[in-house]
């Protein structure tokens, strides 16, 4: 058996194209622009990487974009008088904490400081707690970008057994929430298991539509697969390798060799998850631009 693709940069291109066409009628019919805040504390290079891409982006679509960058030592107090000077501007619909903050920072206090109207990244508990009782709200990007690529490319989900590999907050509870809801594009019967479960590749054998979001890499091998299953490689971990220009390479969470050997239909690292994440954080700001119009 030879896997399908399931190509996120060509998932993420088509529906960038809609909210780009969406976006111009939103500004020539109502003459609003969707705006994104993004902030970045410090100097992080991953971060700052990350940044100039969501920027880049939302000029490729016509999403007006503001970045603030802010010393490493900048306290907690002034991050939060910035959030409070964002939630009050009319021309802001989202604002982004590019994460992580410096260790003197309470991560929990800065995110829950921005008003669920404008958590576009989905991280509220307001916004989580719509999500558990399947109410509309801002859902989690990355969980969000895994449920339009299993849409996009056709796979089964209602009916499917979805097992879950990790529990994080901010892919692996949000998923298997959003796949189980009684909804179109869910419906699943889920399993989360994680590091600690036992006998796991049991489990993971279990799953019609198998999604690895542990961080660790190539942990899941092809024995831990179901013939013919689907497999959604969450993770992007850095791995020394000599024979690279850079000396390294990166890997998902899964084998991704032996497994599509095996597997009907998988993800790739990268080019797999990682561009839906920022579409759909495109897709929310978007949104959030429409709600405003009745709010």
């Amino acid at each position: 058996m030879s896997a399908d693709i399931i190509d996120g940069n060509k998932t993420a291109s088509l529906i960038r194209a809609e909210l780009a066409e969406e976006i111009t009628r939103l500004k020539e019919r109502d003459n609003i622009v969707p705006g994104l805040a993004v902030v970045l504390v410090g100097e992080n290079p991953a971060s700052q990487v990350y940044v100039r891409m969501k920027n880049k982006s939302c000029r490729e679509i016509g999403i007006y974009s503001e970045q603030h960058n802010l010393k490493a030592q900048t306290s907690e107090t002034e991050l939060l008088a910035l959030i409070d000077k964002l939630n009050e501007d009319p021309k802001i619909h989202g604002i982004l904490i590019q994460l992580p903050l410096p260790d003197h920072i309470d991560e929990n206090k800065i995110l829950y400081r921005i008003i669920p109207e404008k958590d576009v990244d989905g991280f509220h508990p307001v916004n989580l707690g719509k999500m558990l009782i399947g109410k509309p709200g801002f859902l989690p990007c990355t969980p969000f970008g895994i449920q339009k690529l299993l849409i996009h490319a056709g796979v089964q989900i209602e009916g499917s057994h979805v097992v879950v590999v990790g529990r994080s907050n901010i892919v692996g509870k949000p998923i298997a929430n959003m796949l189980l809801q009684k909804a179109a594009g869910a419906n699943a019967t889920v399993t989360v298991c994680h590091s600690r479960s036992r006998d796991l590749p049991a489990i993971t054998r279990q799953a019609d539509i198998l999604i690895a979001a542990i961080g660790r890499p190539e942990m899941i091998t092809a024995d831990m697969v179901k013939e013919g299953a689907v497999v959604i490689d969450v993770g992007i971990n850095r791995i020394d390798d000599p024979n690279s220009k850079r000396g390294y390479r990166l890997v998902g969470d899964v084998k991704f060799d032996e497994v599509a050997a095996k597997c009907k239909a998988i993800t790739p690292v990268p080019g797999g998850v990682g561009p839906m994440t920022i579409t759909m954080l495109l897709y929310n700001t978007l949104q959030s631009a429409r709600n405003s119009l009745s709010g």
